[in-house]
């Protein structure tokens, strides 16, 4: 019986979380065939609700599935999720509020209409801006493994075939999702993911307070269990803060963070709710220790076990069902559910702006604003179903690993974007290059780790070795980038050609 409870208050605050995402079309009503409506929210969110917007973000399926599901499976290195978001707001207070104002002035919708005004290049435009849509497939189909891990842990009390019926509900799900972002555009997630975000710090704040009153020792218990998650082995010293410093580089220059950003009402209001978010660290910290804790709640442990075979990705499912009563269940997995819907979303629309404005109009297609705004709402359909059958091919055990990879992919956009507003002389050849060189480098390095040195079928780490023990592929990948680029520059000097400098609108 507690089981059907479970599914009902699930069910009861998803019909409210849609009707809250199609009933955004008329929050601060605008055109929303005109493409920085649809996309940006006409510019007109708040301190409060960019907040939410970009906090929807961290707290994701990669936030409650993929950082405990590795901290459980591998050990301290995952603890690098924490110090990253706090490092990566602070280059957001650098270069967000700039980029937003260089936006406003000159009615720019992404970092590529950016690139192509800062270096006159609709190609290299063009290039960001696909790396950009690639870079953000892994992104979503991470936060669809967590909407299915949390399906899962929800159907698998009740028998029968568990993976057909949860595959059918993720499906009904994305479609619904489909429909009110093509409808109330980022709108409707920003309102959603107001929604998603107090569900899911009454989650953390409950499941934490009941583990540590109810199993006071629990911490104790699962470092006396599992006590080289206490320390980092030295071989991974190297690989804790690369992963941790490019993941905080990588995070503002996705799509979808950026989206988040120029959606605000005005630079002063994105630094106030860029000052206010490592608050989403705190939960973060929690979180990401629901990984270890699971082993000294002995109940969540033994299901974990028996039911879920040792599967990562059911950590905190487990953890949620084993301590907390069926209705406060079904109000978590929906907070964690949607929780990978609403950044799905923003990552879909973002993915769709960058291929109707940096690619679609710079092969020559000329279109008028409605169509434009038609063709980017086609796009986002399309970009969800590819992540949703993404997702069906990818083991749910490696899926940190996506959004790793996404960050190697992004990484090489940083001196397009990042140093694009602050370096006066900037060739775009050297640019080119460098991005070329650290995406060959990244694939090779990947390839490389993976089936050469550790003999993997597939791909599971984002780590290569050296002779400083494990690195992560990003940082090294990068810095070639980096490197690649300064030489060119210094040819161009060493031809006597001056490079151009920044246009007067930048």
């Amino acid at each position: 019986m507690s089981d059907y409870v479970e599914i009902a208050v699930f069910l009861v605050f998803f019909v409210i979380f849609v009707a809250v995402g199609f009933l955004a079309k008329n929050f601060r009503k605008g055109n929303l065939n005109q493409l920085p409506e649809w996309a940006l929210g006409g510019r007109r969110l708040g301190t409060f609700l960019v907040w939410f917007l970009v906090g929807a973000d961290l707290y994701t399926a990669y936030t409650f599935i993929a950082v405990p599901s590795s901290m459980y499976a591998v050990g301290s290195i995952y603890f690098f999720a924490v110090p990253y978001v706090s490092l990566a707001f602070a280059i957001a207070m650098i270069t967000m509020p700039k980029l937003w104002t260089l936006s406003k002035k000159n009615g720019y919708v992404t970092a590529g209409d950016f690139v192509s005004d800062r270096f006159n290049s609709n190609a290299l435009a063009m290039i960001i801006a696909l790396t950009g849509i690639v870079a953000e497939l892994p992104y979503i189909a991470l936060q669809i493994v967590g909407m299915r891990a949390i399906l899962t842990g929800m159907l698998t009390p009740l028998g029968g075939n568990v993976n057909l019926a949860s595959n059918i509900a993720l499906v009904l799900a994305i479609i619904v999702l489909i429909a009110f972002t093509y409808t109330s555009g980022l709108r409707g997630t920003s309102l959603t993911a107001v929604m998603k975000d107090i569900i899911i710090f009454t989650t953390v704040i409950v499941v934490i307070v009941t583990v540590f009153v109810a199993y006071h020792s629990a911490l104790h218990e699962a470092f006396t269990i599992k006590p080289v998650y206490a320390d980092l082995p030295p071989k991974f010293y190297n690989a804790y803060w690369t992963l941790f410093i490019m993941s905080a580089a990588a995070l503002y220059l996705y799509p979808h963070a950026i989206n988040g950003s120029l959606s605000s009402m005005s630079a002063q209001k994105l630094r106030l709710s860029t000052a206010l978010l490592p608050i989403y660290g705190i939960g973060l910290a929690f979180l990401a220790l629901f990984g270890v804790i699971i082993y000294g709640v002995p109940a969540a442990y033994h299901m974990l076990n028996i039911t879920y075979h040792n599967n990562g990705a059911m950590v905190v499912p487990t953890l949620i069902a084993s301590v907390t009563p069926s209705w406060f269940t079904g109000f978590a997995f929906l907070g964690i559910f949607i929780g990978g819907l609403v950044p799905a979303a923003i990552m879909s629309m973002s993915q769709a702006t960058l291929l109707t404005r940096n690619v679609i109009r710079y092969l020559g297609r000329e279109l008028e604003e409605k169509r434009e705004t038609f063709i980017a709402k086609l796009s986002m359909v399309f970009f969800q179903l590819l992540a949703l059958a993404f997702v069906f091919i990818v083991p749910e055990t490696y899926s940190i690993s996506l959004q790793l990879i996404g960050g190697i992919i992004i990484l090489q956009t940083l001196p397009a974007v990042f140093l694009g507003m602050y370096v006066k002389h900037l060739e775009k050849y050297a640019v080119v290059s460098g991005w070329l060189a650290g995406i060959v480098s990244g694939i090779y390095f990947e390839v490389y780790s993976n089936f050469v040195y550790f003999k993997y079928n597939i791909i599971k780490t984002t780590l290569m070795p050296s002779s400083m023990g494990f690195i992560f592929v990003g940082f090294t990948a990068l810095l070639i980038n980096l490197v690649v680029v300064a030489v060119v520059e210094v040819i161009v000097y060493a031809l006597h050609r001056q490079p151009k400098t920044m246009p007067e609108n930048i």
